[in-house]
């Protein structure tokens, strides 16, 4: 593996654009649990709707992004990257609410806390895109960090779940080197295409009726920030920063995630969360802080 060789030169504005955009992704991913606590329906009705929300949600930053709505952009939906898109944007919805509906948020979060290797690993296969000392320094520490979370939870959830939310892992890494191995391919318009099609493909094992006000309210919310909101701000900033950095930021949303629910239901984590998740959130503030300042350092120079 090859060191601090990116496959394209990122400016220091650039970069320090995308740690700021990928860090409000970062906190609107983090609602999933309160969402999850939240929605009383099944898991096929929740998978459907939430991305019908989602991708309708969606359209409204297409009107202004990436070159708005247009024939020419809506046509890279068949291109190769676009396909690409929908196929891991469908199989990566799916998976996530699967998951944590079928096991528990700490084996989710565990599981999805892989990305970053993931990533880099697709980054230095696919984009021939190498990963610096200090990206693996930090990526480790988290990991570290993460074993202490869910070390007294083992065996607490599922076996498919924790199935899904690899399969969610490995398919969210894969959106996050799609978009920069094409960067003129429009990363909107196959986002929501995966909505909608993941709608079609869900929605005929759920049941409407149990769909009351309180659940229309929770999967709008949920399909609006945690979708797309989400994911406007995270394409954004992911092809202005190397992948693995990107999703190691996003590792953020591991100690996020149940802070929301113990403030809002009360819901006391246990003592291993408050270790793991200070030497997870620790890593992340020294491996972004230290970008920012030597991009600042770059720009100033």
């Amino acid at each position: 593996m090859t060191i601090d060789h990116p496959a394209r030169h990122i400016s220091a504005g650039e970069r320090e654009k995308g740690i700021l955009l990928v860090i409000g992704a970062t906190l609107a991913w983090s609602a999933s649990g309160v969402y999850s606590r939240l929605l009383t329906t099944d898991v096929w009705t929740a998978i459907a709707w939430r991305s019908l929300f989602g991708g309708l949600f969606l359209l409204i930053p297409c009107l202004f992004l990436e070159g708005g709505i247009s024939r020419k952009q809506w046509r890279s939906v068949l291109h190769p990257s676009g396909l690409a898109m929908i196929v891991c944007q469908t199989v990566s919805q799916g998976c996530f609410i699967g998951a944590l509906y079928m096991t528990s948020v700490a084996n989710v979060t565990m599981i999805y806390s892989t990305a970053p290797f993931i990533a880099a690993l697709f980054g230095w296969i696919i984009l021939k895109e190498g990963v610096g000392r200090r990206t693996l320094i930090a990526g480790g520490i988290s990991l570290l960090g993460v074993v202490v979370i869910v070390a007294s939870s083992i065996g607490g959830g599922t076996g498919l779940g924790d199935l899904l939310a690899l399969g969610m892992t490995v398919s969210f890494a894969l959106v996050i080197i799609i978009p920069r191995i094409n960067p003129e391919v429009p990363s909107l318009p196959p986002t929501v295409v995966s909505a909608f099609l993941t709608l079609v493909i869900f929605a005929p094992f759920g049941s409407v009726g149990s769909l009351d006000l309180h659940n229309w309210i929770v999967l709008a919310a949920f399909g609006a920030t945690n979708f797309s909101l989400a994911l406007v701000l995270f394409l954004a900033g992911a092809r202005r920063m190397p992948p693995a950095e990107a999703a190691l930021i996003g590792t953020m949303e591991i100690v996020l995630t149940p802070f929301w629910v113990w403030l809002l239901f009360s819901e006391q984590p246990p003592v291993a969360t408050f270790f793991g998740g200070a030497i997870i959130f620790a890593a992340v503030l020294w491996h972004t802080a230290v970008d920012l300042s030597r991009s600042r350092r770059a720009h100033a120079g």
